[in-house]
């Protein structure tokens, strides 16, 4: 396990975290107001239908966001100091683009925009990894090939289920059937975390065969299998701001920010949203953009009833958790020029098992931050504990 130098300063996050306002609220004037168009959520999603509208001329809409700022998953805070003093930005959610593009073929719309709005970023090499267990450095690193080679056999048999149209699998049923079978094999579990949960956030027993690696696929397969890493200070969502201000403007009173709706009434007529402060807005037609999570919580009511073929198709997804811990060091301790460091806990699978440099050059050099991520029911065991036991 990596040792212990100088703690200075320590953060837990998962998603969900609120970034500080970029946008005015529109005050409530008492009664409803009146769109033709209502975008529930200021998300990718929600920007991206807003601009959508704007592109046809269709101008007379409403981007109600419960949040402080636009971004939705791309969300920031602050966190340690530089050696002036200054905080750095530190994402909360999404941190990478993920498959870049191929010279000729296709781009990444993601990584069209974050080049377009100067968004600061960093390869990230996967091979660049030590690998560790209780009793310090061990090289367990030939398990990765291992895995590998028998995920690629897996992903043939994926192919073949889909075209077929033949019964899917569970990943784990997959793996086996490729010939990993990890077992108590500690250092092979955590290989297998950082191979296939620390992507999917689920481990391969929970996880479906066929969609895993398709949802692979549609990403990589299509555009590029390189990552970069995202450390822009003036955070991520930075890029869906630049988006954003090619059709509002400053202040814009179209963006109404923490604003929390409660429920929505839809009928042929049109659509009532009605707001936590007792706002409301009438709308000719609403797009709702919320998470899978909020749809779960049934923190927002409709009326009528969703219809069943929506409701069950909510209740059947899943809502993926990912928690970041951050730790900021007097010192750069670690190999300053590796970029992951992979621990394979004696007795629990994905036990804090992947570290990040972010001191390391074209990260936040000399910062002496590392920091950990947990998925799934580590993430819910952390977040229920105080900083001072995580």
């Amino acid at each position: 396990m990596l040792p212990r130098y100088g703690l200075t300063c320590v953060g837990v996050w998962a998603l969900g975290a609120v970034a500080a306002p970029a946008f005015q609220q529109r005050g409530y004037n008492g009664t409803c107001r009146r769109t033709t168009v209502a975008i529930l959520g200021g998300g990718v999603a929600g920007i991206t239908a807003a601009q959508a509208l704007s592109n046809q001329s269709i101008t007379d809409f409403l981007i109600v966001e419960y949040n402080g700022d636009i971004g939705g998953r791309m969300v920031h805070t602050e966190f340690g100091n530089d050696p002036n003093g200054k905080p750095y930005t530190v994402e909360l959610g999404a941190n990478w683009v993920q498959g870049l593009g191929t010279e000729g073929g296709p781009e990444n719309p993601i990584w069209t925009e974050a080049k377009r709005y100067n968004i600061t970023n960093t390869f990230s090499d996967y091979d660049s990894i030590l690998t560790y267990n209780e009793t310090g450095y061990v090289n367990y690193s030939s398990l990765l090939s291992t895995f590998e080679d028998s995920y690629a056999t897996m992903e043939q048999a994926a192919g073949v289920l889909l075209s077929k149209n033949l019964q899917d699998q569970s990943t784990r049923a997959g793996l086996s059937l490729a010939g990993w079978k990890p077992k108590k094999n500690m250092a092979a579990q955590a290989v297998e975390w950082w191979e296939w949960d620390w992507e999917t956030s689920y481990s391969p027993d929970e996880s479906s065969l066929v969609f895993g690696i398709t949802g692979y696929n549609l990403t990589f397969y299509q555009f590029s299998e390189q990552n970069n890493f995202v450390t822009e200070q003036r955070g991520f969502n930075a890029l869906l701001k630049g988006v954003a201000s090619t059709f509002l403007s400053p202040n814009d009173p179209r963006l109404l920010l923490d604003t929390v709706v409660t429920s929505i009434e839809y009928s042929d007529s049109g659509v009532t949203i009605t707001n936590s402060d007792g706002s409301c807005i009438s709308a000719a037609y609403a797009v709702c953009t919320f998470s899978l999570g909020v749809l779960q919580s049934d923190d927002v009511t409709f009326t009528p009833d969703l219809p069943d073929w929506k409701t069950t198709s909510i209740s059947t997804f899943q809502m993926g958790t990912y928690t970041k811990i951050f730790l900021q060091f007097n010192t750069t301790f670690w190999d300053p020029a590796t970029q992951f460091f992979l621990y394979a806990s004696p007795t629990t699978r994905g036990y804090y098992p992947v570290w990040q440099s972010l001191s390391t050059d074209g990260f936040l050099p000399d910062s002496n931050i590392l920091f950990a991520t947990v998925v799934g029911r580590e993430s819910y065991r952390i977040e229920a504990q105080d900083e001072e036991t995580t």
